[in-house]
C-alpha cells in the first residue's frame, strides 16, 4: 500500500475518522495497531505474525533487563536480545547472499556442488523494525527510558507511518507521547497537509520522472550513452534517489501529525554539506544516529582510543550501515568508500589545521557533492562490475554513444538540487500562513493540490527505493 494512491488514502481516511472518534486512548491506540497490521498485511499477511513476534521479543527482553539488578545478567540479556533481533534480519535479508558466498567459494576450492539455493522472501520494512527493537532494549539497558507495556511496543514497532521506510523512530520519541490521549491542533494539521502534499510533489513528479524518463535507461545500458548523459544521470540519480526517500519522510510525518503524534525531521539539505561527516548528520538523520549511538559509540569505543582506533570505528560502522541497506558488495562498497572519505576527511581537517589547507565554502561543498556521487554509483549499479563499466563508460565512450538527456531532465535535477536552498522554516512558513483558513478551505486545498501533482504523473508511481531495506 502506496503513500500515493487511492487506496492509502481511503484507508487513512477510515483510520482518520476511526481514532479521533475513540473514547480512549487505550482504546485509540488498539486501532491503531490494528490499522497498521492491516497497512503491513496489504503486502504480505505471511509477515504480520513476524513482526508481532519481533514487537514481542524486544519487550520481553526489556522488561526483563528492567527486572534484572545483576548487571552480568543484564548485559546477557541485551546482548542476547540484539542477537535474537540480528537472527531475524540476517536470515530475511541476508540468508540467500551468504548461501552464494558459501557456493562461490566451495567453487573455488573445487567442491561445488549441484544444490538448490533456498529462496527467502524479504519482508518489507525488517531492517527497520529490528533496528528500532534493538535501540528500544538498548535504551532500557542503559536507563535512556523505562520499560513499557506490551501494547506501546507492539504500536511502536508497527505504527504504520514510518513502518515500511522509516524514519527509525525511537522509544524515547513516541512512547511518552503514546502515554497521553493526543491532541490535535490547526498548526499540526496545516504542517501534515503541507509535507503531505511537498512529498507527493518529489516522489509522483521529481523522483518518478527522473527515473523512467533518464536515470534507469541509462544505468541499465551505459555503453549506449555518452559521457554527458553518463555525469548526468549520476547527478539525476542523486536528486531521485533524495526526492524519492525524503518524499517517503515528509508524507510519514505527515500522515502522524494527522494522527497526532510528532516525528523528528530525516532529511536537512544534505548536498549543501561541506563535509562527508555533516553529509551524515543531514542525510537519513534517523539512521545516522542510530549508527553513531548504538554501534560507533555505544558498540565499538566511539573515539576513545586513539586516532586509529577512530578509522577503525568509523569503518566497521560504515561498512556495516552499507550492509545494512542491502545484501550485495556493491553496498558494502558504497559503504567502505564513505568509511575511507570519512577516515580521509579527518586527515585533512587535523592538516588543514597546522598548514592552512582549508578551502573555500564552496569548494568543499562541490568536493563533498561529488564524492557521493561516486558512491551513488555503486549504490544504484546492479553489480560491481556495471559500476565500473558505468564509470569507465565515462571516460571511455563506447562507439555510437548518444545523448539522450532532455531539457525537462535537466529542468528536474537542477530544480531538485535547489531545493537545498530552501530552508525548513519555509515549509513553517507557509504552514503559518494556511492555518488561519476554515477547515473546508483547507480539505479543499489539499484535494486540489493532490489531483494537480496527480495530473502530472505519466505511469502510476513506483515503490519507493527504500522499501526494498
Amino acid at each position: 500500500m502506496l503513500f500515493p494512491t487511492l487506496t492509502f488514502g481511503l484507508f487513512f481516511l477510515v483510520v482518520f475518522a476511526t481514532v479521533w472518534t475513540a473514547w480512549s486512548n487505550d482504546w485509540r491506540k488498539l486501532l491503531l495497531l490494528v490499522a497498521s497490521w492491516v497497512f503491513y498485511g496489504a503486502w504480505d499477511w505471511r509477515f504480520v505474525p513476524l513482526l508481532i513476534v519481533s514487537a514481542v521479543l524486544n519487550w520481553g527482553v526489556a522488561v526483563l533487563i528492567a527486572r534484572t539488578p545483576d548487571q552480568p545478567r543484564r548485559k546477557a540479556l541485551l546482548i542476547g536480545g540484539i542477537v535474537l533481533n540480528l537472527s531475524i534480519l540476517v536470515f530475511f535479508k541476508y540468508f540467500d547472499f551468504l548461501a552464494e558466498q558459501v557456493s562461490d567459494a566451495l567453487a573455488l576450492s573445487g567442491l561445488k556442488q549441484d544444490s538448490a539455493l533456498m529462496q527467502v522472501l524479504l519482508p518489507v520494512g525488517v531492517s527497520f523494525f529490528t533496528f528500532q527493537g534493538i535501540s528500544y532494549a538498548a535504551d532500557v539497558y542503559k536507563g535512556r527510558i523505562r520499560a513499557a507495556g506490551l501494547l506501546d511496543i507492539l504500536l511502536l514497532m508497527s505504527f504504520f507511518p514510518h513502518l515500511v521506510a522509516g524514519p527509525i523512530v525511537r522509544g524515547s520519541d513516541l512512547l511518552p507521547q503514546f502515554q497521553q490521549a493526543p491532541r490535535l491542533n490547526r498548526g499540526m494539521v496545516s504542517m501534515g497537509l503541507l509535507l503531505i502534499v511537498w512529498g507527493l510533489f518529489k516522489k509522483a513528479v521529481i523522483a518518478s520522472e527522473l527515473a523512467t524518463s533518464f536515470v534507469d535507461p541509462v544505468f541499465a545500458a551505459p555503453a549506449l550513452h555518452s559521457p554527458v548523459d553518463l555525469v548526468l544521470a549520476s547527478y539525476g540519480y542523486a536528486v531521485q534517489i533524495y526526492c524519492d526517500f525524503s518524499a517517503y519522510s515528509d508524507m510519514a510525518i505527515g500522515v502522524a501529525a494527522l494522527l497526532g503524534y510528532r516525528f523528528p525531521r530525516n532529511f536537512d539539505r544534505p548536498y549543501r554539506s561541506e563535509s562527508l561527516q555533516e553529509f551524515w548528520r543531514r542525510w537519513h538523520i534517523s539512521l545516522s544516529r542510530w549508527l553513531r549511538d548504538y554501534l560507533y559509540i555505544d558498540a565499538l569505543g566511539g573515539n576513545r582510543g586513539g586516532k586509529y582506533r577512530v578509522y577503525r570505528n568509523l569503518m566497521i560502522t560504515m561498512l556495516l550501515g552499507g550492509l545494512w541497506h542491502g545484501a550485495a558488495w556493491t553496498f558494502v562498497i558504497w559503504g567502505g568508500l564513505h568509511g575511507a572519505a570519512l577516515c580521509v576527511e579527518r586527515v585533512w581537517v587535523r592538516a588543514a589545521l597546522t598548514k592552512a589547507w582549508v578551502l573555500p565554502r564552496w569548494a568543499k561543498i562541490g568536493l563533498t557533492f561529488h564524492v557521493v556521487v561516486l558512491g551513488w554509483i555503486f549504490f544504484r549499479a546492479a553489480s560491481f562490475g556495471d559500476a565500473i563499466a558505468y564509470l569507465g563508460s565515462i571516460f571511455v565512450p563506447a562507439q555510437g554513444a548518444t545523448t539522450t538527456v532532455t531539457p525537462l531532465v535537466l529542468v528536474l535535477i537542477v530544480g531538485g538540487l535547489a531545493m537545498h536552498a530552501l530552508p525548513w522554516t519555509a515549509i513553517a512558513k507557509n504552514a503559518q500562513r494556511i492555518r488561519t483558513l476554515p477547515a473546508p478551505a483547507l480539505a479543499v486545498g489539499l484535494a486540489l493540490a493532490m489531483l494537480v501533482v496527480d495530473s502530472m504523473r505519466y505511469e502510476g508511481v513506483a515503490p519507493f527505493i527504500y522499501f526494498r531495506f
